[in-house]
C-alpha cells in the first residue's frame, strides 16, 4: 500500500474545520497553484479553497499529489516535536513550559523615537531596523493599520525602511495574517525576509523547513515572536469599546494589555477595561491555541512583568543570540537578567505557558499537550 500523502481534504478535514486553524495563513502562503484564498472578514480568518479545483473540501492539485499546505500548517499532526527537533536537534523538556530558550532577559531600546512609538521596550521595532540597517534582512512581514488607521483593521504591511517599521510600531489584539504579505516582499525583490507574529504564525517559517515545504521557507532568515494569549474580533470595537465605553475606534491612538485592557484616545486619556469583558470576542482560532510563548520563532518577547518600558524576551536560536549580541554591543539596546531583576515575570510567563497548554484538545494529536500541565 502506497505511503499517505496528506493533502488539502486532510488538512480542511483535521484542521481548518475541527478548531485547530489558527489562521496563521501559511497554507495560502506556499500554494504553488493560488487555489486557497483566506477570508477575514466577519470573524472567520480561515484559508478557503476555491470552489473550481476540487471544491471547498479537496484540491485536484492534492489529488494529484501536492502537500505542500499539509507540509506548511503549523498545527497539522504531530507538528511541534517535529519542528522542535529541526530548530534545536531535540524535544522540549518537561520543565520548559514556555519552550527551549538559550536566554531569557529584559531588553529595552536606547533610541528615544524608537522607545516611543514601541510598545514596551520597542525590542521588536528596534530588531528590525537594526537587521535592515546592518544587511541582515531586506524586508520585513509586519501588521499595519488598515487606510489612515482610523478603523484600527490590522492588515498585513511588509516593511523595508525605518520609517515603515516604525509606522508599524504597536499592538493591535486584533488578527493579522502578515505571513500573506510574503508576496508582495518576495514580488518587490526581498531575498531575506523577517516575519513578526504570533506563535502561531512564528512556528509557520520552522514547519515550513522542517517538512521541505517548498521554495518559501529559504527567504525567512529571521523569526520574531509576540507573546499572546488571544486575539479579538474586529467586533471588540463597535460592540464593546464604543458601545459600553463610548470609544470610537477612530479615537483610539495606542492599546495595550497589562492585566486589564488599557486604551489610549487622541485626547490624551487612558481608558481602563476589565479584561474579562473583552473575552467573549476572543478569536475563535485562539481558543485551542496552545502556544503563549512562541516556542519556534528566533526570538520571542512580549510585554508581561513589573518594569512597563522593557520586554522579557526569550532567545531561543544561535541566530536570534548572535543578533542580541550585536545590538548589545553597540548600545542599540539594554539587557538584563529576567531572572535576576523580575522573577515574578518568568513565573508569569511560565503559568500563561501552562494555561495555553490546557487549551489543545484531548481528541487531537496528543505531542502538543504531552508536557505535564501540573508542570513547576
Amino acid at each position: 500500500m502506497p505511503p499517505e500523502k496528506p493533502h488539502w481534504s486532510h488538512l480542511y478535514r483535521e484542521v481548518v474545520t475541527s478548531g485547530l486553524c489558527t489562521g496563521c495563513s501559511a497554507c495560502v502562503v506556499v500554494c504553488p497553484y493560488d487555489v486557497l484564498g483566506y477570508d477575514d472578514q466577519k470573524g472567520v480568518y480561515h484559508p478557503f479553497h476555491v470552489p473550481e479545483m476540487g471544491g471547498a473540501d479537496d484540491c485536484t492539485h492534492g489529488e494529484k499529489g501536492c502537500t505542500l499546505c499539509t507540509r506548511a500548517c503549523p498545527r497539522f499532526r504531530a507538528w511541534e516535536p517535529e519542528v522542535d527537533t529541526f530548530l534545536f536537534g531535540r524535544t522540549r523538556e518537561e520543565n520548559e513550559l514556555y519552550g527551549i530558550a538559550k536566554d531569557v532577559i529584559l531588553v529595552r531600546a536606547t533610541d528615544p523615537e524608537v522607545l516611543e512609538a514601541g510598545q514596551d521596550g520597542a525590542l521588536v521595532s528596534a530588531l528590525l531596523i537594526w537587521a535592515l540597517e546592518h544587511d541582515v534582512i531586506d524586508a520585513a512581514l509586519v501588521s499595519n493599520l488598515e487606510g489612515d488607521g482610523k478603523t484600527w483593521k490590522a492588515v498585513p504591511g511588509v516593511a523595508r525602511t525605518r520609517a515603515e517599521v516604525l509606522a508599524a510600531a504597536g499592538s493591535r489584539y486584533t488578527y493579522s495574517a502578515n505571513p500573506l504579505a510574503y508576496a508582495a516582499a518576495a514580488e518587490a525583490g526581498a531575498e531575506r525576509i523577517a516575519l513578526v507574529g504570533m506563535g502561531c504564525q512564528a512556528s509557520a517559517p520552522a514547519t515550513m523547513s522542517a517538512r521541505k515545504a517548498g521554495k518559501v521557507a529559504r527567504r525567512f532568515v529571521l523569526t520574531i515572536g509576540l507573546l499572546c494569549s488571544k486575539s479579538f474580533d474586529d467586533a471588540i470595537f463597535p460592540e464593546l469599546f464604543e458601545a459600553r465605553y463610548g470609544l470610537a475606534r477612530e479615537d483610539i491612538v495606542k492599546m495595550n494589555i497589562k492585566g486589564i485592557f488599557q486604551v489610549w484616545t487622541r485626547d490624551g486619556e487612558l481608558h481602563e477595561i476589565p479584561l474579562k469583558e473583552a473575552h467573549q470576542w476572543t478569536r475563535e482560532g485562539c481558543k485551542h491555541c496552545p502556544d503563549f510563548a512562541a516556542e519556534h520563532a528566533d526570538i520571542s518577547t512580549g510585554g508581561i512583568g513589573a518594569f512597563p518600558h522593557w520586554t522579557i524576551t526569550m532567545v531561543r536560536t544561535d541566530k536570534g543570540r548572535e543578533l542580541i549580541s550585536a545590538m548589545h554591543a553597540a548600545g542599540a539596546i539594554e539587557v538584563r537578567s529576567a531572572f535576576d531583576d523580575d522573577p515574578d515575570a518568568v513565573a508569569l510567563l511560565r503559568k500563561l505557558s501552562r494555561t495555553s497548554r490546557r487549551r489543545w484538545p484531548e481528541d487531537a494529536d496528543p505531542a502538543p499537550g504531552r508536557i505535564p500541565v501540573t508542570s513547576a
